[in-house]
């Protein structure tokens, strides 16, 4: 932090006399496209490359994969890889791209609220996701706790000058579910609790169910994200109400299978041929 409080100008190069001017218009810019009904698309990025090819598609923003920019970098997911290393691969993003970025940051890498803001700002970015989970357990948070950390967050931009887009994810159905119905009400409450808190977007990641979806979207209060499931379905959710659609690290692991099939593909293609009898 600036003595005044406020993040350093590093980010966006010195393009701008003011940095946070950049990043609140792209922040208004990914706001606005959270409709329901017509949701925002964001095949979830790990590196320059595939944020180029998303971009080239026409979609109007980016968002980072955690699990994927981690694996990339030769950690697993959970926090598992150094908070400098994962900025650095935002900011690169972020740099490559004339659109909004929006970066999956877990649950904050242990940063205090006002280093988050400050250290996600100067990547260039414009909004984050955060988790309700504990990254270390993988047991879900108390939803008191994550919706003053929420808060605290949206507090620290504000003082900060920054309008960042706080997308809250919502890990209820990343656990067996006691049953459906306390499942489902569960995540309104969490949804409620978060939006109340300050977030723009909630983000029950793993549900799946259409009639669930539907009754998030009618009860959250807010922008609803869901998961994208292999297999297309994009339609079906935009008629649900649905305001934003993430694909998670789905596009990073075709792509290292596609990878990984043809590397064996070679390697067979060139293996020694045994004569007959040969043992």
């Amino acid at each position: 932090m600036t003595s005044h409080g406020r993040w350093s100008p590093a980010a966006d190069g010195g393009r701008t006399s003011d940095p946070a001017t950049a990043v609140n218009r792209h922040a208004a810019t990914l706001r606005d496209l959270h409709r329901p009904g017509t949701p925002l698309l964001l095949p979830n990025v790990w590196d320059c490359s595939s944020a180029y090819a998303v971009v080239a598609a026409g979609l109007p923003a980016i968002a980072t994969s955690s699990a994927a920019i981690a694996d990339s970098l030769g950690y697993r997911d959970g926090e598992a890889a150094p908070v400098g290393q994962m900025l650095d691969a935002i900011a690169r993003v972020a740099a490559a791209v004339p659109v909004p970025v929006t970066a999956d940051l877990e649950r904050g890498y242990r940063m205090s609220p006002a280093e988050l803001v400050e250290r996600l700002a100067a990547t260039g970015a414009a909004g984050c996701n955060l988790e309700d989970s504990d990254p270390g357990t993988g047991e879900l948070l108390d939803v008191g706790r994550q919706a003053d950390f929420l808060a605290a967050v949206r507090a620290a931009a504000r003082e900060q000058g920054l309008d960042l887009v706080l997308n809250a994810r919502v890990d209820t159905y990343l656990r067996p579910p006691r049953d459906a119905t306390s499942t489902l009400d569960e995540t309104v409450r969490r949804a409620r609790r978060y939006r109340a808190a300050g977030a723009d977007c909630v983000y029950p990641i793993g549900l799946a169910e259409e009639s669930a979806i539907a009754e998030v979207v009618a009860s959250a209060e807010a922008p609803v994200n869901i998961l994208a499931r292999g297999g297309g379905g994009l339609g079906r959710l935009a008629g649900l109400g649905v305001a934003r659609i993430s694909f998670g690290p789905h596009l990073y692991r075709a792509a290292r299978g596609h990878l990984d099939e043809t590397v064996a593909g070679y390697l067979a293609d060139v293996a020694p041929r045994r004569a007959p009898g040969d043992q």
